[in-house]
């Protein structure tokens, strides 16, 4: 994310044109991550994650040559199949690595290092950036680590038996109807993007979503081998899993949005201090996924999940209640227990909803899941965009008015509102949280 202003400016290209790199690598991740599971159900997971984990080296290499903003969306789109082909593969690979009745332990180290990337990621990249240019972050923080994976891939997948189960099909229409899927609610939500393609009309575009969408349901029931076994959701741990991780993600979406205008234009922090902040969730959330994680074997998902929630709820309660001269150790405390709340709700979660299923459909399971992330976390931001545009107008007064930080008082009770919303859609989360069952380990 910082080297966006950069690439754009070495480009050529403006801000919407840079967007679009953003937008292309988003759509492969969600609309090719739950068949990218499928396939490792079907072919074996060490097949296919070597294939993803190729993928990813040559698309980073061919990101950092790219001559123009064409050629790099392009090639972000092939980079995004390979990362969601590494986590839907890699993850379930990781889950099968372990005992059984350790998914939880799995889950929590696997989050771990996932916030481990983003913990170092951004100070390299800066340094890559000042001391050469934005080209060498792919060759250097993407192609060199994909290189490598293909090497141990290769390495580890000689001494490693492929399970495949040749007898299923592909759903080849299911999946096509499911990245079209993403590409319409893609185009719904960020009007940028469908007024570019020439579909600026909202109601044409639900219109067309909503076809999509039940095209999508009926091919799924008529099928034996379906790319989503629709059947998965009648499984309570799975079910109620899958709405509570999209309502949390929605949740986190709200939030995250509005809080570094809050932290550097109202009450105006220094970047490097707001960085200082940020870190303290990102610590928290590395410290706290491994232990709910064990939690979540010893004694099953429904207490962390529950602590989780409630964390998050207090986050929420905290940022429904910012002043425009509060003190930055409000800020800190909600970012706190928001790092803490998603380790202890984002881990068991998981664990639970991979669980519940079969060996067999894990890699599903884990696509799925990659798509609820990507899903919510949308939602989230488009919906904090249209709370605080309609907050905002009330309490300026100006039907037309665009949310700006300028006006602090006004902005501060607009954000107000966007946490308050994300304190009621917990409740959902908190709900689902309690139907969850104990240990079910397949």
């Amino acid at each position: 994310m910082i080297s966006l202003p950069t690439v754009a400016k070495g480009l050529g290209t403006d801000i919407l044109g840079i967007s679009w790199a953003l937008i292309a690598y988003q759509v492969a991740g969600i609309g090719l991550g739950v068949i990218c599971g499928r396939l490792g159900d079907i072919y074996g997971h060490e097949r296919v994650y070597g294939f993803g984990i190729v993928t990813m080296a040559i698309s980073s290499l061919l990101c950092g040559a790219s001559q123009d903003v064409f050629q790099l969306i392009a090639f972000r789109f092939v980079q995004g199949m390979g990362s969601a082909i590494v986590q839907s593969c890699g993850r379930t690979l990781g889950f099968r690595a372990m005992p059984e009745g350790s998914e939880g332990k799995a889950q929590g180290l696997m989050a771990m290092s996932h916030q481990f990337g983003f913990f170092v990621g951004p100070p390299i990249g800066g340094l890559i950036i000042d001391l050469t240019n934005w080209r060498w972050i792919f060759f250097l923080l993407l192609f060199l680590p994909s290189l490598a994976g293909v090497v141990l891939t290769y390495m580890v997948g000689r001494s490693v038996a492929v399970t495949a189960r040749h007898s299923a099909s592909v759903d080849y229409v299911g999946a096509f109807l499911f990245l079209l899927l993403t590409v319409l609610l893609t185009m719904l939500l960020d009007q940028r993007l469908a007024q570019v393609m020439g579909m600026s009309n909202r109601a044409l575009l639900a219109l067309v979503l909503a076809g999509t969408l039940w095209g999508f349901l009926s091919n799924e029931k008529k099928i034996s081998s379906p790319m989503i076994d629709l059947s998965f959701f009648s499984i309570p741990n799975f079910g109620y899993g899958a709405i509570g991780l999209l309502m949390a993600c929605v949740t986190q979406g709200l939030t995250t949005f509005v809080t570094p205008f809050y932290l550097q234009d109202v009450l105006g922090l220094s970047p490097t201090f707001m960085g200082i902040l940020f870190l303290v969730q990102s610590v928290l959330n590395m410290g706290f996924a491994p232990v709910s994680g064990a939690i979540t074997d010893r004694i099953g998902a429904r207490f962390p999940l529950i602590i989780g929630v409630v964390c998050l709820m207090v986050a929420f309660f905290v940022g429904a209640n910012l002043q425009a001269n509060s003190h930055p150790i409000l800020p800190a405390v909600l970012l706190a227990f928001t790092g803490i709340g998603s380790a202890f709700f984002n881990t068991p979660s998981q664990a639970a909803m991979v669980t519940s299923l079969p060996k067999e459909h894990w890699g599903t399971a884990v696509g799925i899941i990659n798509a609820i992330f990507g899903l919510g976390h949308l939602l989230g931001i488009s919906l904090s965009a249209i709370l605080l545009t309609i907050a905002f107008r009330y309490y300026s007064g100006e039907p037309a008015a665009t949310p700006h930080p300028g006006d602090g008082q006004v902005f501060v009770a607009s954000m107000n509102v966007t946490y308050a919303a994300a304190l009621g859609i917990s409740f959902v989360a908190l709900l689902t949280s309690m139907r969850i069952k104990g240990r079910n380990v397949s």
